[in-house]
């Protein structure tokens, strides 16, 4: 029998890990009362408390203000990408121009 593979959302995970950080409940009381597993929570925690410090996480961030960043820096790559492209669209409408010319 297979175990279906529970996912939470950032709101609840920030939640979970402000119990441990705000509140001082221990990883195992917070993770007992939530039923959720220990090294989750220890994950969480950790994520929150480097969000807190200002440090940008690589999986999907928890704060509010780090969620707008990853959606800040998404766009830049993105725009980044489409100058990236049309500098070579450009160049190369520029050189068939001038081969057309000669």
């Amino acid at each position: 029998m297979t175990r279906k593979r529970r996912s939470f959302t950032p709101e609840f995970k920030q939640e979970a890990a402000c119990l441990v950080l705000d509140q001082d409940y221990s990883v195992a009381e917070a993770s007992r009362s939530l039923n959720v597993g220990e090294n989750a929570l220890r994950r969480w925690v950790k994520q929150l408390s480097e969000e807190r410090g200002g440090v940008t996480p690589k999986s999907k961030a928890m704060t509010p203000e780090q969620q707008r960043i990853q959606e800040l820096e998404a766009r830049c790559e993105r725009l980044e990408r489409e100058k990236s492209i049309l500098k070579k669209a450009t160049a190369l409408l520029m050189s068939d121009e001038m081969n057309r010319t000669r």
